[in-house]
């Protein structure tokens, strides 16, 4: 048998091995030349079976990806996505359904249809190392996934638990991988091929569920729906995330068959694949590839980072360092300053590593506080996070290049101030750039690297390449005022505030800016960020005489400064705003407010701030929250123009 991307081999004791290694690729995923070559493959082991079959990658960088993406988004009909989904579904059943015990052996990541092709074998073996991750990430895409992973996942485990991973999408380690039941065993590497070798001979029972599960998969099904739809409308719209929807819809009423749901249901195969919003959040995905291409072309490896200012901003930034294994500096004017910085960290590094004390104690370990700033001389990046003052910056780094490394990166998380100027300072202004960072930290995942008029290559090539080692997604930017996300913002949010001055309520604002797809309302969102920040940035951006929304000043001058002060816009209490009731919003109130972000970021297209609309629409999705669904505000705006002519 002539395979090109599977390795079949036979043991002594009968076991046959079935090793994935897609050719030309340096990733594992299914595209149809592998499913047909699995079909071969199986074909050859119905005519000889074997004792066990266990199933694995040859490549280093994990088990299966998933579906071939590019085969995905070059499917043109309904029926062709029909097909897709009838070849894994069958294959998959038929994979289930052999006579001899089979095993996935998982050593990296997992995801979507190699998942289910892991669901489809008896036994799971998770590899205990950092890389390995299962998920079921399809409705992230606008899809679901159809190759069995609805029928099967919530047979293994439930249909609570495995509801919670469809819906999201979201990854579970090995460790979890086994306390939800998804594996069987989790192991370390060097015992990988023996502890699959044992398990699969073993024949030990699959895994069953208890009474209680069972009746929640059967007569309580509609019961566990209803909750899971109360759930998942609170969080999304059905007009803009169709997909958990219908994942709830086909696992409670069609068994997990994607292919009995009839084709006027707006759960069927049909309605998904014509859904704008799956063709929007592929095109997503492909942006936030492209994001994450950036950098790569450094070789660059930073171990040792020093940040400057422990305030919220650079106490958060210094976290995220230590829990991606940099040994990291934090400098601010005294201990007492640096500490808060240190109890916030404690506190994220425990969350990041429950059950985990010995990573977590590492984590801490590598959070040094360093009042003195002697981390600078040592520091492979350097990065400033202190308040918005040009005069501050331009003398600190002065400093700072007088005692930093030749080849240590210099950069500042500066939100509104041109990295040009504050370059003025140095003796090689080239050395400056920009790495700015987005509160909160931990949460959202894109980061402006900024290159100056007088930014030498290397050091932005090494800014974009740490901002991947601590997993977030840079969107290189010209050295504007406020770079691309600020710079829409900034015009977004004071438009809601003039309608505050105009009476509406700041109740009734967040709520249509939520029901039009953003994650929380830009009054909310100001209150949140801090109204003093708001005013000093809209200053800076529009110029010192610039018109403040007199609801804003107000509140400022009072000492009103939002979330931080316990009152702004919104009282605040244990970090949640309390809010009165929203009254019906003017007509077109949404379309008004979220207008000058659309402006603005045409704008920053045309005096190219960023390369292209591409990447305008990648930033402002993972800078701001615009809805995904929409594909980017630019994107939105040429769908609604063709739509409208």
């Amino acid at each position: 048998m002539n395979l090109t991307h599977w390795k079949l081999e036979r043991d002594a004791d009968g076991i046959a091995w079935a090793t994935l290694d897609v050719a030309d690729s340096t990733t594992n995923t299914l595209g149809a030349a592998v499913m047909i070559e699995l079909g071969l493959l199986l074909d050859a082991l119905d005519r000889q079976p074997p004792t066990a079959l266990v199933i694995r990658s040859g490549k280093a960088a994990g088990f299966i990806a998933g579906a071939n993406i590019e085969e995905f988004t070059a499917i043109d009909s309904a029926a062709a996505a029909r097909v897709l989904v009838e070849r894994g579904w069958n294959l998959f059943n038929r994979l289930a359904a052999v006579a001899y015990p089979t095993l996935a052996l998982v050593r990296g990541h997992c995801m979507g249809g190699g998942f289910e092709l892991a669901l489809a074998c008896r036994y799971r073996i998770a590899v205990d190392e950092p890389g390995t991750r299962m998920a079921l990430p399809e409705v992230m895409l606008g899809i679901y996934p159809a190759w069995g992973g609805m029928l099967r996942l919530p047979q293994l485990i439930g249909p609570a638990a495995a509801l919670d991973l469809m819906l999201t999408g979201k990854g579970v380690d090995a460790r979890k991988a086994k306390r939800l039941g998804l594996a069987d065993e989790a192991v370390p590497a060097r015992v990988m091929d023996n502890a699959a070798r044992m398990l699969v001979l073993s024949g030990r029972e699959p895994r069953r569920l208890p009474f209680m599960q069972k009746l929640m998969n059967g007569p309580l099904s509609g019961i566990v729906a209803g909750k899971a739809r109360q759930q998942v409308a609170a969080k999304a719209r059905p007009e803009h995330y169709p997909a958990p929807y219908a994942i709830i819809d086909i696992w409670a009423k069609h068994g997990g068959n994607a292919l009995a749901v009839p084709a006027d249901s707006p759960s069927s195969l049909e309605a998904i694949f014509r859904s704008p919003t799956a063709r929007n959040l592929i095109r997503v995905f492909f942006l936030q590839e492209r994001l994450k291409g950036f950098g790569k072309d450094a070789d660059f490896t930073p171990r040792r980072v020093h940040v400057i200012g422990a305030g919220v901003m650079g106490g958060d930034i210094a976290t995220e360092c230590a829990l991606r294994g940099m040994i990291v500096t934090l400098q601010d004017q005294s201990a007492s300053r640096i500490a808060p910085a240190i109890a916030r960290a404690g506190k994220r590094i425990e969350r990041k590593f429950r059950g985990k004390p010995r990573e977590a104690r590492f984590a801490l370990d590598r959070l040094i506080p360093d009042p003195a700033g002697a981390g600078v001389a040592q520091a492979d990046v350097i990065i400033e996070a202190i308040f918005e003052n040009l005069d501050a910056k331009r003398a600190l780094f002065a400093d700072i290049e007088r005692r930093a490394r030749p080849d240590a990166v210099l950069a500042s998380n500066t939100s509104s101030l041109r990295i040009a100027d504050i370059a003025t300072a140095l003796a090689d202004p080239s050395r400056l750039v920009g790495i700015h960072f987005f509160n909160p930290v931990a949460v959202l995942p894109l980061v402006e690297v900024v290159k100056s008029a007088v930014s030498a290559d290397e050091p932005y090539r090494r800014a974009a390449a740490f901002v991947r080692k601590l997993d977030k997604l840079p969107l290189p930017v010209k050295d504007e005022p406020g770079f691309l996300v600020n710079a829409v913002l900034g015009p977004y949010m004071y438009e809601a505030l003039r309608c505050v001055d105009e009476g509406v309520a700041p109740e009734t604002i967040d709520a249509a800016l939520v029901a039009y797809g953003m994650p929380m309302g830009p009054v909310e969102l100001m209150d949140t960020v801090g109204l003093d920040i708001a005013v000093a940035a809209g200053k800076t951006l529009a110029g010192p005489n610039a018109v403040l929304p007199r609801a804003l000043a107000a509140r400022v001058e009072a000492g009103q400064l939002g979330k931080k002060s316990g009152q702004g816009f919104y009282q605040w209490q244990d970090g949640k705003a309390r809010k009165s009731a929203a009254g019906t919003p003017p007509e077109g109130l949404a379309r008004r407010i979220a207008a000058p972000l659309l402006a603005a970021a045409e704008a920053c297209v045309a005096k190219g701030v960023v390369e292209d609309a591409d990447l305008a629409d990648a930033g402002v999705i993972f800078g701001t929250g615009y809805p995904p669904f929409t594909g980017g505000p630019l994107n939105h705006s040429r769908a609604m123009a063709q739509a409208a002519g």
